[in-house]
């Protein structure tokens, strides 16, 4: 299989940089006529694959939405994922998870082993135990030819008094984007290990030599507009991902509606980052 990087360049290229959410938390489901269970969950993330695979160049799944709906919520996810593969669409799964020496080996085994049960093109890590504790989940991404995005400034206000907090000159979070720059060096067309950085303030980060990409959430219902995107974003070396679930899925249920409402978003950010060049 060819890089994730090389494989997220290319759909990016022809679908544009959408990151569209699957989040199908009670209040979404109730919205939709569901029902809050993994019937329910069931239809939701078949109308998203209809909406989505093929129309945009990644999809984010919360894996908490499925999880709460224990073992039957976790099979609609692998399923999920599974209908994902072979699309023009890319699966971004949002676990979030990190940890040390074994057990990050097991969550490496869960999410991006070659055969993983939850695979999916790339997860989001957190590298809060240090960057060097996430080595096993990047190695066993590289070598199954998956991504991962890792947490560096995230949106919440509360991130800011570990993320903002500085050692030696430096913020974590820079740390952070430093750490991903360095194992992106020299990799082309784009790196496999990826950053999330909020696109709701400035994230005061430097990120011209990242050769990654910025999954950067907070698009439409959160309260970032395609303009702020672009103007926060400038001079990334790699690609920008803004990323949007709510202001998508509340088109829903039909999945042509959701597929328009993900193009006029998609249009929005063409227009935005061509302004801004």
């Amino acid at each position: 299989m060819s890089s994730f990087g090389t494989r997220l360049a290319a759909a990016v290229r022809e679908l544009g940089p959408l990151c569209a959410g699957i989040d199908p938390h009670p209040g979404l489901l109730a919205d939709w006529g569901l029902t809050d269970d993994a019937d329910g969950l069931a239809r939701f993330a078949d109308a998203c694959v209809e909406a989505f695979a093929g129309h945009v160049a990644i999809v984010k799944p919360q894996s908490a939405f499925f999880e709460r709906h224990g073992s039957r919520g976790i099979a609609v996810l692998e399923r999920l994922l599974a209908d994902l593969a072979g699309t023009r669409t890319l699966s971004l799964l949002d676990v979030k998870r990190g940890d040390i020496g074994s057990t990050m080996d097991g969550y490496a085994d869960a999410y991006l082993g070659i055969g993983a049960p939850l695979g999916a093109d790339a997860v989001t890590l957190s590298p809060y135990l240090g960057f060097g504790s996430l080595d096993p989940a990047l190695r066993r991404a590289r070598e199954a030819g998956r991504g991962v995005f890792v947490l560096a400034r995230t949106s919440n206000p509360e991130g800011a008094e570990v993320q903002q907090a500085t050692l030696a000159g430096r913020s974590v979070a820079q740390a952070v984007v430093d750490g991903a720059s360095a194992r992106n060096a020299g990799a082309e067309p784009l790196g496999d290990v990826g950053v999330v950085v909020g696109a709701t303030a400035d994230h005061g980060l430097s990120l011209q030599a990242l050769n990654g990409a910025v999954l950067a959430p907070g698009l439409g219902a959160q309260g970032a507009t395609a303009e702020d995107v672009a103007r926060c974003f400038a001079g990334v070396s790699g690609l920008v991902l803004p990323a949007a679930s709510r202001s998508l899925l509340k088109a829903g249920p039909q999945p042509s509606a959701i597929r328009a409402a993900a193009a006029a978003t998609r249009d929005d950010l063409d227009q935005a980052f061509s302004a801004a060049r």
